[in-house]
């Protein structure tokens, strides 16, 4: 068969054969020509793309740095300082970022304004804000250095970034200091930019501004009198406060000052010759101290900080904004309360160059503005301030928590009985220091600060109404406090003593509450009050519930355990004390002291005690030195003020007790006699109930090798005892007797019989094991015991009120107090008990099948699950 034959078109497009199954081959595509006019195109829209990106970005920083300006345009105004009144008006001190006024361009020296140009901006009358030349110079020498030799920035950069940014240093900041620098460029004129730059730049040792600096290193005050080694010494303080200060560092400073006047010389500003003579000259000025004690300071720092919250300005807007702060500070109080806290009579002597701390606040009554207030002594500026420090309130927070909202419910009165017999509530067993009786009445239990009644009491209210009641007074109390250790002060975070004399400050206004304050109103520069403080005030009990309370308090002061905080007027408080909590450390020391009070005009709290409580670092007396603290400063402070009485409460008429006292057929003999024995204390723990009209009572005792019981004790007022003598090994029988008042003798009680235990050995405290040795870790439970404080006689010996001495009684059992986890510098401890109260160390796991109560304490021979707040029972 011939062979086809095939077109020129079918040869062009040879025939592609494919198997079955296989998919016809892709023909290849042609690579196309790399030419000149597609290299063009391709260059010419990157090139566009890239300009308009810059474009872009330009015109983004050029808008962000106007926005910046504009917005913080008054950040550049050189305002007067701002100004601190107190409450009648009167300056008490002047704030500004800059502590010299500022001064105008025509007082400012030509060769002054040279050597700054010469040094930090050579170009300065040329470029518009960034000079590119000087950029570009520096980033030579950088690399040749292969480090940051030299800067770029101008005069106004650095004035943008003083005034208007922070320190980060990132490409974004540096771009926004650049286009800052460029919208204050755009409005203000050179002459306008460097008396700003010169009145804002730091010079060290807290001078801001060039007239501050001067008089500061120099003592002129008139910038046209500073010679030309003067003018060269301040002009190379910029570049490094510090390090060229000539007061700390002359050297430095003369070799810096050589290098600033070598810069004039070159550009012509002064001759080789004033540059070589002012360079030899040697710093000899013998600068004033400016940093004395300022007075106030303490008061003016919290004001301030008030000023920032209630307005949303910044310290720095504040400082140098001009602005009029006015706030409720009475100086004579402010200066008699910095100069008491400086007294080192008024605070116990410490055992080592760590002292004994304190804080105070008060509070005016008709308006809650704060009159005086200082958080540690010899307080200076930037201190902690223990004004807002949290540590447990022991006893003083037995009005606030039982008895002021008992008689709010209406049920209870100042003489309402309360029961006082030794008990427990659920697992949480409170005892009494200085022993039980069948009942007291409201008033008593207060002025004696007795603990079983308050617990009592609170039981009785019921606890959410009495956290309800605490809450309407200004305490942030959570669902950790529900608990009956509430009742001795036992907060589990604590309070301070502006909380305490805000709240007690109810009590004195009739029921009132209105949170403390200290700005009264702000005004700005141009003349507007831009603040005013609006008093937000609530009435929280009846005025008949507040003037029983203050009556009930006043009793505390007179005939109580608050008789050091009598000065010349009505006064009524209650003092309160918390043990130190330290487990296996058996002391009746103290961790906390308080005394909380107040007259007709002003309510004060005191708090006194350590920072970081440890076994070293307690106080041995109690919070009598609290009491005196308070005369010491409200006395004088009220000086010149009228005496004013306490508003009496209304009689009230009789309402059904909760107690129902059944009558008492009449006793002859002492009933309810007990023993039992402290392994502890080794001693031998007797207690009795009480016979009506008895004076005193007599303990007799009789030993297994005896023949005939003797008088061990006599003349006791108490209804409980103690014998040490006690052998281990022996047993003996007890009997208590009663003179009654008309000077008969009672029958004797009960015979009780104990046995000494014989492996009874002498406690070993335990090694310490921290750093501290005392303080338990945060979080941890503690059981810093609550004790009572003593009624009586002060001997003036800064022990409790007035027994010289804070007894302790070893059968007394031992509550729990919970930790103290308020803002105290380094110490989270707990705080404990109050005066010589009875709360437990560290409690013992609770016996299987026992009910473990969150505010459980331990009784004698009982063993209970710990619990983590332990009631401190205060004074």
């Amino acid at each position: 068969m011939p062979r086809q034959q095939l077109s020129r078109s079918d040869k062009s497009k040879p025939e592609t054969r494919t198997r079955p199954g296989q998919s016809k081959p892709t023909p290849k595509k042609k690579k196309k020509k790399i030419t000149g006019k597609r290299v063009f195109w391709t260059l010419f829209i990157v090139a566009a793309l890239g300009v308009f990106c810059a474009l872009a970005g330009y015109m983004f920083i050029m808008v962000s740095g106007e926005k910046i300006y504009q917005q913080n345009i008054n950040k550049l105004a050189i305002n007067g300082p701002t100004q601190i009144f107190d409450r009648n008006g009167t300056l008490i001190q002047e704030r500004s970022v800059r502590t010299g006024d500022p001064v105008k361009y025509d007082e400012i020296p030509k060769l002054l304004v040279d050597a700054f140009v010469a040094t930090e901006d050579r170009r300065f009358f040329e470029h518009q804000g960034v000079d590119i030349w000087s950029i570009g110079r520096a980033a030579v020498r950088d690399i040749v250095a292969r480090s940051a030799v030299e800067g770029g920035s101008t005069i106004t950069q650095q004035l943008a970034k003083n005034v208007f940014l922070n320190d980060d240093k990132t490409f974004f900041r540096k771009a926004t200091e650049l286009s800052i620098a460029l919208a204050i460029e755009r409005k203000m004129t050179k002459e306008e930019i460097i008396t700003t730059y010169l009145n804002r730049i730091f010079f060290g040792k807290g001078a801001y501004g060039i007239k501050e600096a001067s008089e500061t290193y120099f003592g002129v005050t008139d910038l046209n009198k500073l010679k030309v080694w003067q003018i060269a010494t301040l002009a190379g303080l910029p570049k490094a406060p510090s390090r060229y200060n000539p007061q700390s560092n002359p050297d430095l400073s003369k070799e810096r000052r050589g290098v600033v006047l070598q810069l004039m010389a070159d550009q012509g500003y002064i001759t080789q010759a004033e540059a070589k003579e002012a360079a030899a000259v040697d710093y000899a000025y013998n600068s004033q101290n400016k940093d004395k004690d300022k007075n106030y300071e303490a008061f003016i720092e919290y004001a301030m900080q008030e000023a920032e919250d209630v307005t949303g300005l910044t310290s720095d807007d504040l400082n140098r904004g001009g602005y009029k702060i006015y706030t409720t500070m009475d100086a004579k109080a402010q200066q008699n309360l910095e100069t008491s806290f400086k007294n080192n009579e008024l605070f116990e002597k410490s055992a080592d160059d760590v002292p004994v701390q304190g804080s105070m606040v008060i509070v005016n009554n008709d308006t809650a503005g704060i009159v005086a207030l200082l958080g540690g002594r010899n307080y200076n500026t930037g201190n902690f301030s223990r004004v807002t420090s949290r540590r447990q309130p022991g006893s003083a927070f037995k009005p606030i928590i039982s008895y002021a909202p008992a008689l709010e419910s209406g049920t209870f009165t100042p003489n309402s009985l309360l029961s006082n017999e030794k008990q427990c509530f659920g697992n949480y067993c409170p005892t009494n220091l200085h022993g039980y009786t069948s009942t007291v009445t409201m008033d008593e239990a207060i002025q004696d600060s007795i603990n079983i009644p308050a617990v009592w009491t609170l039981n009785q209210i019921g606890i959410d109404k009495g956290l309800s009641f605490a809450k309407s007074v200004g305490f942030s109390l959570t669902d950790q406090d529900r608990n009956l250790a509430l009742a001795l002060g036992g907060l589990s975070t604590g309070t301070n003593t502006l909380e305490m004399a805000q709240a007690y400050r109810t009590f004195a206004d009739g029921g009132t509450y209105t949170p403390a304050y200290a700005v009264k109103s702000i005004v700005d520069s141009g003349g507007d009050e831009i603040y005013k403080n609006k008093a937000d005030s609530s009435q929280v009990m009846s005025k008949q519930t507040a003037n029983e309370m203050t009556q009930m308090l006043q009793d505390v002061v007179n005939d109580g355990t608050g008789k050091r905080a009598q000065i010349n007027r009505p006064v009524a408080g209650k003092t309160g004390t918390t043990q130190h909590g330290i487990d296996g450390f058996r002391s009746s020391a103290n961790r906390d002291a308080w005394f909380v009070g107040y007259t007709k005009e002003w309510t004060a709290a005191v708090w006194m005690g350590y920072d970081k409580p440890d076994r070293t670092h307690l106080l041995n007396q109690s919070s009598g030195m609290a009491a005196a603290m308070f005369a010491a400063v409200m006395g004088p402070s009220l000086e010149g003020y009228p005496v004013q009485q306490f508003e009496a409460p209304t009689p009230s008429a009789p309402v059904e007790q909760p107690v129902e006292e059944e009558p008492e057929p009449e006793v002859s003999a002492v009933t309810g006699m007990s023993a039992s024995y402290d392994k502890d204390n080794q001693v031998v723990a007797l207690s009795w109930k009480a016979l009506a009209n008895a004076s005193s009572y007599t303990v007799y005792r009789k030993g297994s090798t005896d023949g005939q019981f003797t008088a061990i004790s006599s003349g006791l007022s108490d209804t409980s005892a103690q014998d040490s003598a006690a052998a281990p090994g022996q047993t003996y029988e007890y009997y208590v007797t009663a003179t009654m008042k008309d000077g008969s003798q009672s029958d004797a009680s009960d015979t009780v019989q104990i046995t000494v235990d014989e492996a009874t050995e002498t406690p070993v405290e335990p090694e310490e094991n921290s750093e501290d040795g005392v303080v338990p870790p945060e979080g941890e439970p503690t059981t810093p015991p609550t004790g009572e404080e003593v009624p009586g006689t002060d001997t003036g010996t800064g022990t409790d009120q007035g027994t010289g001495t804070t007894p302790t009684d070893p059968n007394t059992d031992q509550g729990t107090v919970p930790p103290d986890t308020g803002t105290t510098p380094p110490d989270s401890g707990t705080n404990s008990g109050q005066n010589g109260a009875t709360t437990p160390t560290t409690p013992e796991p609770t016996t299987p099948g026992t009910t473990t109560d969150p505010a459980a304490g331990t009784t004698e021979g009982t063993t209970t699950a710990p619990q983590t707040t332990t009631p401190p029972t205060t004074p």
